[in-house]
C-alpha cells in the first residue's frame, strides 16, 4: 500500500475544472517532486490532498486513510504539514506565537525548528509582518514542521527568494530528508536542486499526469518537453 496515494483526481473552481485526472503515489521517507509549467494544476493538486478544494472525482488516502470526507482540519491530524505558496504567517503574531500556534505533541519543538534555523531563533520575539521574505518562508516551514506532520507539502517553498537564502532553504530539506523518516511531496521550478533531493517525478499538464518515474530518468528530452517555456 501507498503511503499517499492520489487517484484520478478531477476538481473545479465554480465552472472551470482545473484537474482532469491526476494520479500520484509516495512511500514513507520518499521525496516526490511534483513538476509542470505554470498554470498545469499542481497547487490545485497539492489543495485537494489537504482538503482546501474538493474533488469532484477519484480519491485521496494517506497511509491507508481515506481523506476524501474529511475537513482540512481533521486531515491535518492525519499528517499533513503544508507550507502553502506565498506563506501566509500570521503578521501581528511573533515568530515564536506563529510555532506555538501550530503546535501539536511530537518530536518538533520550537528547540528543534530553532536548530534547523537558527534565525528563527534569533528573531523569536519579532513580529512575522517585520521578517524578510527568506525568514517567513523559515517561519511557513518551521509553523508546518511543528505540527510534526508524516508528509511535508512544499508548495514553491525557494519562489521569490534570493540565491542564498534558497541555498538555505534546500540545504533544510536536504537535512528532513536524512534526518527523518518523513514524507515529502515539493513543488518548485529548481530541477537542478530537485535532482540533488528528490527520488521521484510527478509531471503534470493542463491537470492531468502525463509522466512519472525516477527523478533521474527527468532526461533533457523529458523537460523541454513537459518543463520547457
Amino acid at each position: 500500500m501507498n503511503f499517499l496515494d492520489v487517484q484520478g483526481i478531477t476538481a473545479s473552481y465554480g465552472p472551470s475544472q482545473a484537474l482532469f485526472g491526476v494520479d500520484l503515489t509516495l512511500e514513507e521517507g520518499e521525496v516526490c517532486a511534483l513538476m509542470g509549467r505554470n498554470g498545469m494544476g499542481k497547487t490545485s493538486t497539492i489543495r485537494v490532498i489537504c482538503r482546501l478544494l474538493r474533488h469532484s472525482g477519484g480519491s485521496v488516502s494517506l497511509g491507508g486513510q481515506d481523506l476524501s470526507a474529511l475537513p482540512p482540519h481533521k486531515a491535518a491530524r492525519e499528517g499533513l504539514g503544508l507550507v502553502p505558496e506565498g506563506r501566509r504567517c500570521f503578521p501581528n503574531l511573533t515568530v515564536r506565537e506563529n510555532l506555538i500556534a501550530a503546535a501539536r505533541p511530537g518530536e518538533w519543538d520550537a528547540a528543534r525548528i530553532a536548530e534547523l534555523f537558527p534565525r528563527l531563533e534569533e528573531r523569536r520575539d519579532q513580529m512575522a509582518a517585520s521578517l524578510s521574505g527568506g525568514e517567513q518562508q523559515m517561519l511557513a516551514i518551521g509553523r508546518a514542521l511543528m505540527t510534526n506532520p508524516r508528509l511535508l507539502l512544499l508548495d514553491e517553498a525557494t519562489e521569490g527568494l534570493a540565491p542564498v537564502v534558497r541555498q538555505e532553504i534546500w540545504a533544510a530539506v536536504r537535512r528532513l530528508k536524512s534526518e527523518t523518516g518523513m514524507a515529502i511531496l515539493v513543488v518548485d521550478k529548481s530541477l537542478a536542486e530537485l535532482r540533488g533531493i528528490a527520488d521521484r517525478a510527478v509531471i503534470l499538464e493542463r491537470g492531468s499526469t502525463v509522466w512519472s518515474g525516477a527523478m533521474s530518468d527527468v532526461t533533457a528530452a523529458v523537460a523541454d518537453q513537459y518543463l520547457g517555456v
